[in-house]
């Protein structure tokens, strides 16, 4: 389930930007040139120790309480700046701060819970600038356990020169399915490493669940249905069909034959014949109109 994306906008991301000389937000295009918009920091040739913060609209958790934050981020390397500063940083610090509402303003630094520190697997050069390479790095962090209604997620530099591409929130769900003609609805996946989250399933219209065996599965942490027990049956007068149970008949398709006779096979409890139309390929109950003939 994802909760923010921010390359699903074009219009400004309107984030929280402290102070005014630090993160700002511009519009620019993906790898696929598709328009998107950034936010960037490089306030590298600066003395003074640098620390400036974004801060994202509140985001609703809608259930999850384990959530995964993705970023795609560019960060110049240090090194290839001519005449920078000492202060210069290769690294930003990622940090959330849980609320029940949208706190409007980045609020206290005290306040946030830091996630981590992220740095670049790869840093790009004034060599990669002028052959206009994006040496786009990908990160993901987890947040949780969390209680209260939403979050907001903050990005702290403390001196680097960094763009941040792409935010993406979300939370890993079990997608409701139908298994042994029971129904499993969505379910929320717990936190890493915790056991398997075990649900019961609700027999399909027409079905009765097997005492001896009722349905069950088990959503793992990483949002996949796992080790199914149990089933349930359909009823009397009912018949598995795709995924569901449907009504049987008085007439039943059958067979491929396009032979045209009818043959008498047995007699119900009614006193009727069953025959076999194998020209119209049909079960029927009642009279025949003749013997088996070939």
């Amino acid at each position: 389930m994802v909760l923010l994306n921010s390359k699903e906008t074009q219009a400004e991301l309107g984030w929280t930007s402290y102070p005014s000389n630090g993160w700002e937000e511009i519009s620019g295009v993906d790898e696929k040139y598709k328009p998107i918009r950034t936010y960037q920091v490089c306030n590298v040739m600066e003395p003074a120790l640098q620390n400036n913060w974004l801060q994202t609209g509140w985001v609703a958790r809608r259930g999850g309480q384990r959530i995964f934050v993705e970023l795609q981020f560019t960060l110049r390397d240090c090194n290839s700046i001519p005449g920078v500063a000492g202060t210069c940083k290769e690294t930003f610090n990622l940090l959330y701060v849980e609320s029940d509402k949208d706190l409007g303003r980045v609020t206290r630094e005290e306040r946030y819970t830091k996630i981590d520190t992220i740095a670049a697997d790869e840093s790009f050069t004034q060599g990669d600038l002028g052959e206009r390479k994006m040496k786009l790095n990908t990160e993901v962090r987890e947040i949780g356990h969390l209680n209260r209604k939403g979050f907001h997620l903050a990005f702290q530099d403390v001196g680097a020169c960094v763009a941040l591409v792409a935010v993406r929130v979300y939370y890993k769900r079990c997608l409701a399915t139908v298994q042994n003609l029971a129904v499993f609805s969505d379910t929320v996946a717990e936190a890493a490493f915790a056991t398997l989250v075990e649900v019961r399933g609700a027999c399909v219209n027409n079905s009765e669940v097997d005492t001896d065996s009722p349905p069950r599965m088990h959503c793992s942490a990483e949002g996949e249905w796992l080790v199914p027990i149990g089933k349930c049956s359909c009823s009397a007068g009912y018949e598995e069909g795709h995924s569901s149970c449907e009504g049987v008949t008085a007439e039943k398709v059958v067979g491929d034959s396009s032979a045209s006779h009818s043959c008498r096979v047995g007699c119900t409890s009614f006193g009727w014949w069953t025959t076999l139309d194998t020209r119209r390929k049909l079960w029927r109950v009642g009279k025949p109109r003749q013997h088996c003939s070939s």
